[in-house]
């Protein structure tokens, strides 16, 4: 039987993990719905593991409408009282606030450029960043962009963006290409880079 060689993080975390390496991470996408999930979930994941994040993805797109930005946007202190009760995601109330508030300053950026995934590619011109990194130590946790990004939604209001948070969202939405060069996804979205972002995931 074939072994895939894979990025070494994404071993011994399960199947969970596994797949989410194998058919989104790294993977260029120009979708709001998806640019706005990952954002919810990295911000929710400050202070904890992705595995921790991975595990709840169901309950947080079961609480947080599908990632629809406009419907998350509404929710009010209410629904947020009862986000809190949710075991199905993290419950910090600072991070619960920051979702609903951050969902409308998301559709600000969106109205401002036309769409978010506009925004937010406009930080690495418009093109994915192909790394080659040959170990796991070489991996930065941030950038000059993430730096960049970071400041500007903080500008914007946005909480939770932290120049490492926004680098993590980065590699997951494939702005930036991290596989390693060994790693069999690696050559995959750095051909996802040359012809430009797919709308899907996983492909």
């Amino acid at each position: 039987m074939e072994t895939k060689q894979r990025c070494p993080w994404s071993e011994g975390s399960g199947p969970l993990y596994i797949e989410y390496h194998d058919k989104e991470w790294g993977v260029p996408i120009r979708d709001d719905r998806t640019q706005f999930e990952f954002l919810t979930l990295e911000s929710a994941q400050a202070g904890l593991s992705w595995s921790t994040i991975l595990n709840k993805r169901e309950g947080y797109r079961r609480a947080f409408a599908g990632f629809d930005p406009i419907k998350v946007a509404r929710f009010d202190e209410a629904k947020k009282a009862e986000l809190l009760l949710d075991p199905g995601i993290v419950r910090n109330r600072l991070k619960v606030s920051a979702a609903v508030s951050n969902a409308g300053l998301f559709l600000d950026v969106a109205r401002e450029f036309g769409s978010f995934s506009e925004y937010i590619w406009s930080f690495v011109e418009g093109k994915p960043l192909v790394n080659g990194w040959t170990a796991m130590d070489q991996v930065p946790a941030t950038s000059k962009e993430s730096d960049a990004l970071s400041a500007d939604l903080k500008k914007r209001g946005f909480k939770f963006v932290g120049s490492t948070i926004m680098y993590a969202h980065m590699q997951a939405a494939g702005l930036v290409n991290d596989h390693l060069v060994s790693c069999f996804r690696y050559r995959t979205c750095a051909r996802a880079a040359r012809k430009g972002p797919p709308q899907a995931r996983g492909e």
